[in-house]
C-alpha cells in the first residue's frame, strides 16, 4: 500500500521569480503570482504548509486596467471612531502607489489564515524596472501575452 507523501518543513524550498507587470491586467497577474506564492505550481503543494515562492513584480506602474475600473473601484477602510470610513478609487490608488495596488489585489487572493502574512511577505512590488533582488537570481515568470 502506497502512503501520501507530506513534505517535512525542513525540505521545503522558496525560489525566486521575477514577472513584469505591464504585460498583464491587474487581474490576470494577481491570480498568476498568488498561485505561485500559495505553492499551488509545485508537486509537494501541502495546504498546511508554506511553500510557496517569493515573487517580485516589476513595473507595477503599467499594469494594465480595463474598464471603468480606475474610476468605479472603490477600496475601502475605517478609522475606528464614529463617521470614519475612508474610500479611494483605484484610479487615485494607482497615481498615489501602483504597488499597493497589486499587493492589495493579491493578499485578496490568498486564504485567511495563520500563513496569510507569511505568505504575502514573499511579495515584492516595484513601480519601475529597477529591484534590489538581483543577487537572488530570480528566474522569468509567465508568457508574454
Amino acid at each position: 500500500m502506497m502512503k501520501t507523501y507530506s513534505p517535512k518543513p525542513a525540505e521545503l524550498t522558496h525560489d525566486w521569480y521575477i514577472i513584469d507587470a505591464q504585460d498583464y491586467t491587474l487581474g490576470r497577474l494577481a491570480t498568476l503570482v498568488a498561485t505561485y506564492i500559495l505553492g499551488k505550481h509545485k508537486v509537494t503543494y501541502s495546504a498546511h504548509l508554506d511553500c510557496g515562492d517569493n515573487i517580485v513584480v516589476i513595473n507595477a506602474a503599467k499594469v494594465g486596467i480595463t474598464g471603468n475600473k480606475l474610476e468605479d473601484k472603490k477600496y475601502y477602510h475605517h478609522s475606528s471612531y464614529p463617521g470614519g470610513i475612508k474610500e479611494v478609487s483605484l484610479g487615485d490608488l494607482m497615481a498615489r502607489n501602483p504597488a499597493v495596488a497589486i499587493e492589495k489585489a493579491v493578499a485578496g487572493m490568498l486564504p485567511k489564515n495563520r500563513l496569510h502574512d507569511d505568505r504575502l511577505r514573499r511579495l515584492k512590488v516595484y513601480v519601475d524596472g529597477e529591484h534590489p533582488h538581483a543577487g537572488q537570481n530570480p528566474k522569468p515568470l509567465g508568457e508574454t501575452k
